[in-house]
């Protein structure tokens, strides 16, 4: 028995030198990898850069301390402490988690999180055999063995809960351009041929699509939710002698609507009739509108003063009809490319969202373009990075490439679809050649929620995408994917 005990602390601690052997030399072997899987960890991604080196530094520093008989007793202890740290982590991740992420590689790969955690239990009470049987042949108090052992199970967990719990407010509050990928958020299920790629989403209702074509600005496009059947329908407008740069076509049943801000006409026709009327001329010129209901509108319209772009509404049934609210839209440099951006409507709230372009923000209004929130994007682009010059005749022209932050967006209920442009901490330029990364946000709660791919079909990106309560429409090149939320909003 006396020779047993006198081995057994030996074979635990050989055991625990290969394991750990293994676990820190995989890591450094692919540690681009392994920085990528932590960066996606839903407890730790925000500690993801410190963590990676802190890990695999542990790792082999216990090993050096269990591989020495006179420090072996200090290499159990460490072993046991990180064993707590790993257990405590899986059971977060199964219990706390928003997500559950896929299992790690290497030999254990095709374990999954909870034989991970059975297997890291058995690791913790090897560790705890080998300190139990060290401490006894050193003479040492059972008692102070316990309180030690006790002592650094409750701070290796408290160290794990408080990074998770630290990480969540970095990650959904304060993030630091680090993205969480959310474990397959939409799943790819239907795919229309329209046939060519100059369509755009006009709008959507329960049952119906609707298409504009940027060729073919007077057709309608219609299909249904189920992408089987579509129609098309030529629209007649009562006054078409207006020399147009780019009409539109939008969709906010029961009616379509038509305008090209720089000739001020609104076009208004029931969706079941061809033929649209004129409802507004000479009231506003703009360079985007979203409608409200029938009669009104918001608009981003250029000041005549100095060219900077405002926000405003356009408000048929009263006089006077347009109202512009000129502090929404914050200057940084000219207060015309800076403050360049998208204006949207949020299906199903009654609220507009402005997401500039070159800076990380986005705006959130009400219907009147009042009680403004200010939100920031998870990318660290405050400042918009661009040059302008300012010519004689009081336009403005970019000198340099500016950086694009925020490509396209689209909104429903109280969730903001953002694509990015800008590529996060540890992530993976390969995947980014590849497929086009959006982000998610709660506008109600202030927070970032998660990020997910649209992968490119045929070489062609995404180009436009609306996001209904089921479903995520995009249009790629020619075709029209249909990707349906895994959980529906």
């Amino acid at each position: 028995m006396k020779k047993c005990l006198f081995i057994l602390p030996v074979g635990i601690a050989y055991f625990l030198v290969l394991l750990f052997c293994y676990a820190g030399i995989s890591k450094m072997l692919d540690f681009e990898n392994f920085q990528v899987q932590l960066a996606q960890s839903p407890l730790l991604s925000a500690y993801a850069g410190f963590i990676s080196y802190a890990v695999i530094g542990i790792e082999f520093i216990i090993v050096l301390l269990l591989c020495l008989k006179n420090i072996r007793l200090i290499g159990f202890y460490l072993s046991f402490g990180i064993m707590i740290s790993f257990t405590v982590y899986i059971y977060l991740i199964l219990n706390y988690s928003d997500f559950i992420p896929c299992s790690c590689g290497g030999i254990l790969e095709k374990l999954g999180w909870t034989e991970h955690m059975i297997f890291n239990i058995i690791c913790v009470l090897m560790a705890l055999g080998g300190i139990y049987i060290v401490e006894h042949q050193n003479g040492a108090c059972q008692f102070k063995t316990c309180m030690r052992a006790l002592a650094i199970s409750l701070m290796s967990a408290g160290i794990v809960i408080a990074l998770f719990l630290s990480s969540e407010n970095i990650i959904k509050k304060e993030n630091n351009f680090t993205r969480r990928f959310l474990l397959h958020p939409v799943i790819e299920d239907k795919a229309f041929d329209l046939g060519m790629n100059s369509y755009y989403f006009a709008g959507v209702d329960d049952s119906r699509i609707y298409l504009g074509n940027v060729t073919a600005p007077l057709v309608l496009t219609v299909l249904d939710t189920a992408l089987k059947a579509n129609s098309t329908k030529k629209i007649h407008l009562d006054k078409s002698d207006h020399s147009y740069r780019n009409l539109q076509i939008q969709v906010k049943a029961p009616y379509y609507y038509l305008y090209d801000g720089s000739v001020p006409v609104i076009y208004r026709g029931a969706l079941g009739d061809s033929s649209a009327r004129t409802i507004s001329y000479r009231d506003a010129y703009f360079t985007q509108l979203v409608v409200m209901d029938s009669l009104r509108f918001a608009i981003r319209t250029q000041s005549r003063q100095n060219q900077q772009y405002t926000l405003g509404t356009l408000d048929l049934s009263q006089s006077p009809k347009l109202k512009l609210d000129p502090s929404i839209l914050e200057k940084q440099i000219d207060g015309v490319f800076d403050s360049d951006g998208k204006l949207i409507g949020g299906l199903g709230t009654g609220q507009f969202i402005y997401t500039y372009s070159y800076r990380n923000q986005f705006l959130v209004m009400d219907s009147d373009l009042s009680a403004i929130q200010k939100f920031n994007t998870i990318d660290t682009t405050t400042q918009a990075k661009i040059e302008t010059r300012q010519l004689t005749n009081g336009n403005h022209k970019m000198t340099v490439p500016p950086l694009v932050v925020n490509k396209m967006m689209t909104a429903n209920r109280h969730l903001l679809f953002i694509q990015s442009n800008l590529m996060g901490k540890h992530e993976s330029s390969k995947a980014w050649k590849n497929a086009a990364v959006v982000d998610i946000y709660h506008t109600d709660r202030r927070e970032y929620v998660g990020s997910f791919y649209i992968g490119n079909r045929k070489e062609n990106a995404i180009s436009h995408m609306l996001a209904t309560d089921r479903f995520l429409y995009v249009l790629i090149g020619n075709e029209l994917l249909r990707y349906h939320f895994r959980m529906p909003l």
